[in-house]
């Protein structure tokens, strides 16, 4: 059943707290990237654990997209582990959108 609700993507359309979407935006981001790498170096999930340093169940998770089990800063972690850099770039917004502050 549709609502007619336009979000400007799927994790605001998943969660009311602003905040809570970064987070996950943020989140799905490195788990793509870390799943992208494991997949470009042909890493098995057994050897994958050892590099991330965490267990071969956590990375099926990872693999599997269950973002719900990953913290950002374990992912920020494991994106290092796997010989990649994290950037961030941080930019002010209009607090007008919402109207909170």
């Amino acid at each position: 059943m549709s609502t007619g609700n336009r979000f400007d993507n799927v994790w605001a359309a998943l969660e009311d707290d602003p905040v809570r979407v970064e987070n996950l935006k943020l989140r799905s981001i490195l788990m793509m990237k870390i799943a992208e790498r494991i997949e470009l170096r042909q890493i098995k999930q057994k050897q994958a654990a050892e590099i991330l340093q965490i267990s071969q169940p956590r990375v099926s998770s990872l693999l599997s997209g269950k973002i719900n089990a990953f913290r950002l800063d374990s992912l920020v972690d494991m994106t290092h582990r796997l010989g990649m850099q994290v950037t961030l770039d941080v930019a002010a917004w209009s607090f007008a959108r919402d109207n909170t502050y």
